[in-house]
């Protein structure tokens, strides 16, 4: 079973058809339904029913797909891993991080990271709600650092490392600021500021819209001075209001209907399709070992 065959499986699975399967891997049809065949006599399984217009995968093939894709998975990674072991140490390494989230856990791992790889050039790029996937997709950053989604493009890889806390803040002259316990009608009244990614593929938010007047930033930084005149009411991570609750700019507003916090995951990002070399293995890995509730701020 190749990783060329186990490939024309997966996609002809994901694309719905043996034809699409052979453009995407640039192969004749007759190629990729070859490969298929003989993949299910090896496996003793017929993995697609052919009886209708296009392959539909059959309850054996259902149960199998997740596995050819773990050996996918397993060969990228032994492969990045190979070539990372080759290539040694990288000349510089850029790192993805959201905006607003807490950042002394991460600036205790580079001061570490400084002392361990003196000569790693290090670019620090700081991205909006969910544009650290897309810098990562586009090659452009190594690794990332961001608050969870829900689900990630093929070939990402992530791991939960903590969270962080998103509070509903105004300015200290906003008539929300003088209310007790709010309810939905209570928010619904007053424009409602929110971060958004600037991706075209994702309209992500942070925290949940209630109000129908909404504008929108991908900044936390362009929220809070929005907050500070007086033109609305955020959702926000913790970390990144905090200075302005302590000097009373900003009031943290209490909501009638929810009695917890709400928590937004932490991942750090990484692609199979790029090679970390060492200094981008060191802090990867020294990020994951950092005790979660680092992260909160």
């Amino acid at each position: 079973m190749s990783p060329e065959t186990l490939q024309a499986f997966v996609l002809a699975a994901e694309l719905g058809s043996f034809s699409a399967a052979a453009r995407r891997m640039g192969k004749a049809q007759s190629a990729v339904s070859t490969a298929i065949a003989n993949l299910e006599i090896d496996c003793g399984l017929q993995l697609f029913d052919r009886s209708g217009r296009s392959p539909a995968l059959t309850k054996a093939g259902r149960e199998m797909l997740p596995h050819a894709h773990g050996i996918l998975l397993g060969q990228r990674e032994f492969s990045a891993k190979a070539a990372s072991m080759a290539e040694g140490v990288e000349d510089s390494l850029c790192l993805a991080v959201e905006q607003g989230l807490n950042q002394a856990p991460l600036l205790e791992a580079l001061r570490g990271f400084a002392e361990a790889f003196p000569h790693v050039a290090v670019e620090i790029l700081s991205a909006g709600p969910n544009d650290t996937a897309a810098l990562l997709k586009e090659g452009r950053a190594d690794l990332g650092l961001m608050t969870e989604q829900e689900s990630y493009p093929e070939g990402f890889q992530f791991r939960g490392v903590g969270h962080t806390v998103a509070v509903p803040v105004c300015g200290r002259d906003h008539p929300l600021a003088a209310l007790g316990p709010l309810a939905h009608r209570d928010l619904r009244a007053h424009r409602q500021l929110v971060l958004q990614s600037r991706s075209q593929e994702a309209r992500w938010l942070i925290g949940e819209a209630y109000s129908a007047s909404l504008w929108c930033a991908e900044s936390p930084g362009m929220i809070i001075e929005l907050l500070r005149q007086g033109l609305g009411w955020a959702e926000l991570p913790l970390p990144a209001v905090q200075p302005h609750l302590d000097s009373g700019a900003l009031v943290r507003l209490r909501y009638g209907f929810q009695q917890s916090d709400a928590l937004a995951g932490i991942d750090v990002v990484w692609t199979s399709q790029r090679v970390l070399g060492q200094a981008g293995q060191w802090l990867q890995q020294h990020l994951l070992r950092l005790p979660q509730e680092a992260w909160r701020g």
